[in-house]
């Protein structure tokens, strides 16, 4: 699941016009890496909620800015797996 995630993430990145080819799991989604600006983690996160079926809180942006590309693939994978398994319940 977190490598579909990631491919996701790498795809909307591109979309949104930032050069993902020097990408790895331990780059930045920040200022230390990929330099995401509040406006492009909040479309990011919009485009991984409706693809995933998950929800981000406007005020975890800012901790989402302080993750690695693997960090932020894990949290989602792990959002999913609680959704699917309280949807389960």
């Amino acid at each position: 699941m977190q490598e579909r995630i990631q491919e996701f993430v790498l795809a909307t990145l591109t979309e949104m016009n930032y050069d993902v080819a020097e990408v790895t799991g331990d780059t930045d989604l920040g200022p230390a890496g990929l330099d995401l600006e509040s406006l492009a983690l909040a479309e990011l996160s919009v485009q991984v909620e409706d693809e995933f079926g998950i929800k981000f809180d406007m005020d975890e942006l800012e901790t989402t800015a302080l993750m690695t590309l693997d960090q932020f693939t894990a949290d989602v994978a792990r959002r999913v797996a609680t959704a699917a398994a309280g949807s389960a319940a």
